[in-house]
């Protein structure tokens, strides 16, 4: 991980030591809604695949699940935490998928030469570095190809935003008083979803580097978002 840069610390800083609790935190923390939101990132793939790329896959959630819907496609995982890669190489082991690669890499750093059908992402755009971000996806999508990204988002209306305090206060109180672990993020998580503008700022990005079909979909009461896009 760069010393001084404030984006890789602050990911160390919340995730440190969280791998084998992952998943099942993620699930807990959103009362099950996670798994909705990764079926809605895989329904919204490209028919048939050839080759995938999740980028900061983690515990390998999503990329098992797009290797498992479509087995004759190449998916390939890229995770800046080797703890976490450890997890999902062992899921893979266990449950004998064949069609997965792991790359152990900061988001923004990996390339490939050989070009993707769609890249996607889940809970990486509000710590990346968007710009840098959208470039390198433009050289590795085909013609065509279809660019995903979802992430927490701050809900617009005061009503919802008064029940998402209340649900981040209720993880703060009882969830670090369970999972220690995950202290630093339950506390920190809140005020730095409610400040990016990763939206915007993909949005910008997008344009900026000639993606078209520029969409945002809103999901559960606008606690997040699916941006996609074609090049």
């Amino acid at each position: 991980m760069n010393k001084g840069d404030p984006r890789l610390e602050l990911v160390n800083r919340f995730f440190s030591g969280t791998g084998t609790t992952y998943d099942f935190m993620v699930n807990f923390a959103t009362f099950g809604i996670d798994r909705r939101w990764k079926r809605r990132i895989v329904d919204l793939l490209p028919l048939n695949p050839s080759r995938v790329l999740d980028l900061a896959c983690g515990t390998g959630i999503l990329t098992l699940a797009i290797a498992r819907r479509y087995p004759d496609c190449q998916v390939v995982g890229v995770e800046l935490r080797d703890e976490y890669l450890e997890i999902a190489r062992e899921k893979v082991r266990r449950l004998g998928i064949r069609n997965v690669e792991w790359v152990l890499s900061r988001a923004e750093n990996y390339q490939s030469s050989e070009p993707f059908d769609c890249v996607c992402s889940s809970y990486l755009a509000k710590y990346a570095d968007l710009k840098r971000l959208t470039r390198n996806t433009t050289d590795m999508l085909n013609d065509g190809g279809l660019l995903l990204m979802h992430d927490f988002t701050y809900p617009p209306k005061a009503y919802l935003a008064s029940i998402w305090r209340f649900y981040f206060k209720t993880l703060q109180l009882a969830g670090s008083r369970l999972f220690p672990a995950w202290r630093e993020i339950f506390s920190g998580l809140p005020r730095f979803i409610e400040q990016t503008r990763w939206v915007s700022e993909l949005q910008e990005a997008l344009r900026e580097n000639g993606f078209r079909d520029i969409r945002t979909e809103h999901l559960t009461a606008h606690g997040s978002a699916i941006i996609t896009a074609r090049k």
